[in-house]
């Protein structure tokens, strides 16, 4: 049974690996959570001393085999609840920053644990359980290339 969720909400953080295909669409890359196999991006706990954007780029890399240049400004962010090993949960705000994917590796550290798959954007807000998470990703779909943060993120990679 699952208890009530604790009242002081976890701090997350989470890369979301992006690439335009060749006819200039934009994909979002997700991967599948370890317990449930639902649809998620890269996250985890703030790594102690990182800026959020080197913890995204750590979990990218870990979770999705994700390489490319992270953003330093967050694109948004989402809640959700996280159920604990010991049938506790704890609401984690997740704060979200882009990543424009150079290369994805064949050999990663959690490849034998998650699948990873490219998603149009809107396809990819009907595949996640969170709604919050499913309106970012439903905004990004909405003229993506007119967007200052992922133009940014492109001239600065």
């Amino acid at each position: 049974m699952v208890e009530e969720a604790a009242q002081e909400p976890g701090a997350q953080i989470a890369a979301l690996p992006l690439r335009w295909d060749r006819r200039g669409a934009l994909r979002v890359l997700m991967v599948t959570s370890r317990g449930t196999g639902r649809w998620i991006m890269p996250k985890g706990w703030r790594i102690d001393d990182d800026r959020p954007w080197e913890t995204a780029a750590i979990e990218a890399l870990e979770e999705a085999g994700a390489v490319g240049h992270v953003g330093t400004e967050a694109i948004g962010s989402y809640s959700y609840l996280k159920l604990r090993d010991d049938g506790s949960a704890v609401v984690c705000e997740v704060v979200v920053f882009p990543m424009l994917v150079d290369k994805l590796k064949r050999d990663w550290k959690e490849r034998r644990q998650r699948r990873r798959r490219w998603f149009k954007a809107k396809a990819a807000a009907r595949r996640v359980d969170e709604p919050d998470l499913a309106a970012l990703l439903q905004r990004l779909a909405d003229k993506p290339r007119k967007r200052p943060d992922l133009k940014a993120l492109r001239r600065a990679s």
